[in-house]
């Protein structure tokens, strides 16, 4: 019913930039929170960051918060994750994630609706 398709990942080198994309189609990704979850091999999915529909509100991870900036484009129904002063420790999986009930920061992983199919980040030293 939501798709999801990120783009972005990448290879950077400590301190550097990336911005990743994710565009979504369906019949509700307009009233859905969006956000962002990343996850390493061996460890729980995560949450990162997530913005509310209208785009009034965007919820951080205390390890991101002051490095990483959500916002989104409700035209294109896309949502970008500006990732600044990236880390060795910012290395994973990300994945796009949307709901139009649950909020995002606060649901458990595994009961968000929508996913997107994953872009790797690598940080390298």
């Amino acid at each position: 019913q939501v798709q999801l398709v990120e783009s972005g990942g990448g290879l950077v080198q400590a301190g550097g930039s990336l911005r990743l994309s994710c565009a979504g189609s369906g019949r509700t990704i307009r009233n859905a929170e969006m956000g962002w979850y990343r996850q390493v091999p061996g460890k729980e999915r995560e949450f990162v960051a997530s913005i509310t529909w209208n785009g009034g509100t965007a919820y951080y991870a205390d390890s991101v918060k002051g490095r990483f900036i959500i916002s989104r484009d409700n035209a294109k129904n896309t949502i970008y994750l500006q990732m600044n002063s990236l880390k060795i420790e910012d290395t994973a999986v990300y994945y796009c994630a949307a709901d139009p009930v649950r909020p995002l920061k606060t649901a458990r992983w595994t009961f968000i609706e929508s996913w997107g199919q994953g872009t790797t980040v690598t940080v390298s030293s």
